[in-house]
């Protein structure tokens, strides 16, 4: 009975009350716990709220004495009383999570600027225990008039107490909003106007509210930030608009707080995809794309929602299905006995994940970007712009003329900055960050490169970011961080580039073009860790979308590559990267040449036939059907002589993709003409004198 901490939200209280059937004597054991769990609360460190804290836990604890006679009583306490003690579990609980609140490290910022909210909570529980006791019938109770006097002492006091904001709190409130204001009117015009105002303003201002925090470390400051952020993108909020606008604002002033206050890195917190919700590396690899798909639409679902069957499907396409007049679940079929639909908060939040780590885009809600920080190239409201763009300017400023150490930090604040919005990445590249970031890849110092080529690769993410890129001569000096970087992360880090870079068609052409870089994402692909043949293979993907760069992918021995991945159970995590290269590759002779020399026939029809993504079906499909319409007859009667091959062609008609259905509806026919034709089970080899290559295709299968 006693709550526990959990995934709540901030400021909110899911106390129950006590069942009805408890004993009276479990009940008054459970409430004595709980008021030891409260009075331990007088240890802690209370940012704000500070004096009302105490006086709760000073009421409670003179209620904790009363309650240790009360036990005396045994189970003959009356009806009135128990009624009493069960009110007062229900207000201790709700204590029990607002203390927690005011002491849960990363919300100190907001718990100040709730600290009126908070005080009156503080005092509506007192006035419940007030309450709750003077139900009580004392008199009918076997206990001392010490305590009875103790009783009448804390009702008489709670009544009175104010419970008020704190003038200490009100004052510091009055200072982040006065930040806010100035951050919301000041546009900083040049670096120079940055380097001088912000002496006199910020490390001012700014050291007086982190100091009443008690931030003392960057990684506080960041756990702040984390918060904050986890609190704007909660999507069971029922947030106004002023509280949206209002955590943005502190986020951007937080942001620009751990960049300036804070000159040393005290905890290297991994920049990529963070998350509070307990996801591990360990589920995510176990997951894949088709497992987020809409059964509806087949697209990654930017809305998961729950209907009354259990089944999950993207917000808008149920939504269109149930307005057309439906009302039978599209994939059972069973009627829907209501029409709710439930968000599906947990796995939203592995969508996000798995899309970010593998660098998938997924389109967002149209209303669900109103106001939102993190999702557009808008701030939200003027104050965040105000702070993000100074913090920007800020850190252009420390790479451009900082000393080494400092050059560092601000690479490694631009890699998370730039990580978590796209409108940080806007300031940043307006503020004139990958110049100096290129610079960067240079230093003989191995952790100021990484920072610099990971804050590149957030960057690049950012559409007007790629031509700045490329602009600078980029391309170079990334290609030489791909093939010697001084840290296995710089390099995979570097193929990641490449792949945001090969997003446009006229670059794609250019990395192709340049000497070095397709050999060396292959060299990548066979030597690297896993996490860098995934990025060097979706590299490789973008590459191969301008026609002219597949006999260079070629040239650099791909394929033999692709296919030992295939076979190879150490590397069949790949084997979903690999399907789409050999897709492309074999559009073309020259690739299907490649892929059959080497048994590449046999080995894409066993991976079909193992295959559980519906992705990897629709590739593994393309691929055997090129093959089959670039190598002729043969390659047909090879398939054909496959019995379970047929099989997995059928189920991809009826679980696969659209695409997949259609190409292998197609690879069906040809296997189905080809048994028609020649009534022998066996294929027929082709004669030397038209086949000069025969011997490649003896020996695919």
């Amino acid at each position: 009975m006693i709550p526990t901490e959990s995934n709540r939200r901030i400021l909110n209280f899911p106390a129950v009350h006590p069942s009805e059937s408890i004993s009276p004597a479990t009940l008054l054991t459970s409430l004595i716990n709980l008021a030891n769990r409260i009075c331990s609360y007088r240890s802690h460190r209370f940012t704000s709220n500070k004096r009302n804290a105490r006086e709760c836990i000073r009421f409670v604890s003179i209620v904790l004495d009363a309650l240790e006679e009360f036990g005396g009583s045994g189970s003959d306490l009356p009806d009135a009383v128990v009624l009493g003690l069960s009110e007062m579990h229900l207000t201790f609980q709700k204590m029990v999570y607002l203390l927690e609140d005011c002491v849960r490290e990363g919300c100190r910022l907001w718990m100040l600027m709730k600290s009126e909210l908070v005080a009156s909570y503080f005092r509506g529980l007192v006035r419940s225990i007030a309450t709750a006791l003077d139900v009580m019938p004392l008199d009918v109770l076997d206990v001392s008039v010490e305590v009875k006097e103790m009783v009448e002492l804390v009702m008489r006091q709670a009544r009175r107490a104010s419970f008020e904001a704190e003038a200490e709190d009100q004052v510091a409130v009055a200072q982040v909003s006065s930040i806010l204001d100035r951050f919301a009117a000041k546009q900083v015009n040049s670096i120079m106007d940055q380097c001088r105002s912000r002496i006199d303003l910020d490390e001012s201002d700014l050291g007086f509210v982190i100091e009443y925090l008690g931030l003392e470390k960057w990684s506080e400051c960041d756990i702040e930030i984390k918060f904050l952020n986890a609190e704007l993108g909660f999507q069971n909020l029922n947030l106004d608009s002023a509280d949206v606008l209002l955590i943005s604002s502190l986020i951007g002033l937080m942001c620009y707080a751990r960049v300036l206050m804070f000159d040393v890195v005290d905890e290297q917190v991994k920049p990529m995809f963070q998350t509070g919700s307990g996801v591990t590396e360990a589920v995510l690899s176990n997951l894949n794309a088709d497992d987020f798909r809409c059964p509806i639409t087949l697209e990654i679902m930017s809305d998961p929602v729950t209907v009354a069957t259990g089944q999950t499907y993207d917000r808008s396409s149920i939504s269109k299905w149930l307005k057309s007049g439906n009302s039978m679940c599209p994939k059972t079929g069973e009627k829907l006995t209501n029409l709710d639909m439930v968000p599906n908060h947990a796995l939203k939040k592995l969508i996000r994940q798995y899309c970010a780590e593998n660098g998938i885009c997924i389109s967002e809600p149209a209303a669900s970007n109103k106001g939102d920080v993190k999702k557009t190239v808008f701030p939200g409201c003027a104050a965040a712009e105000g702070a993000l763009k100074r913090a920007a300017t800020y850190l252009v400023v420390k790479l451009s003329c900082g000393r080494s150490a400092e050059r560092n930090k601000a690479a490694f604040e631009i890699r998370l900055l730039a990580k978590s919005s796209i409108f940080n990445r806007s300031c940043l590249v307006e503020a004139g960050a990958i110049p100096h970031l290129l610079d960067l890849l240079a230093s003989v110092d191995p952790a100021t490169q990484e920072n610099a080529i990971a804050a590149l690769l957030n960057l690049s993410k950012f559409v007007r970011s790629k031509s700045v890129i490329v602009e600078y001569g980029g391309l170079s000096l990334i290609l030489d961080v791909l093939k010697m970087g001084m840290k296995v992360e710089a390099k995979q880090h570097a193929a990641a580039v490449m792949f945001y870079l090969s997003s446009i068609d006229e670059y794609r052409q250019l990395i192709g073009e340049t000497p070095d870089v397709i050999p060396a994402l292959v060299d990548m692909i066979r030597d690297g860790h896993k996490r860098g043949q995934k990025n060097a293979l979706i590299a490789v993907f973008g590459l191969l979308m301008h026609p002219d760069n597949r006999w260079r992918v070629l040239k650099a021995g791909i394929v033999p590559l692709l296919l030992d991945f295939l076979q190879s159970p150490d590397t069949a995590e790949l084997s979903s990267d690999c399907l789409p290269v050999l897709s492309i590759l074999s559009e073309t002779p020259d690739g299907t040449f490649s892929i059959l020399r080497i048994g590449g026939l046999k080995l894409c029809a066993q991976a079909l036939n193992s295959c559980i993504s519906k992705t990897a079906m629709e590739y593994c499909v393309s691929t055997l059907l090129n093959l089959c319409l670039n190598g002729g007859r043969d390659m047909v009667g090879i398939l054909a002589s496959d019995g379970s091959l047929i099989g997995s062609l059928y189920s991809v008609l009826g679980d696969g993709t659209t695409r997949a259905s259609r190409k292998a509806s197609s690879l069906i026919r040809m296997l189905h003409e080809f048994h028609e034709r020649s009534p022998s089970s066996g294929p027929r080899p082709a004669p030397a004198s038209t086949m000069p290559q025969d011997h490649y295709f003896v020996h695919a299968w």
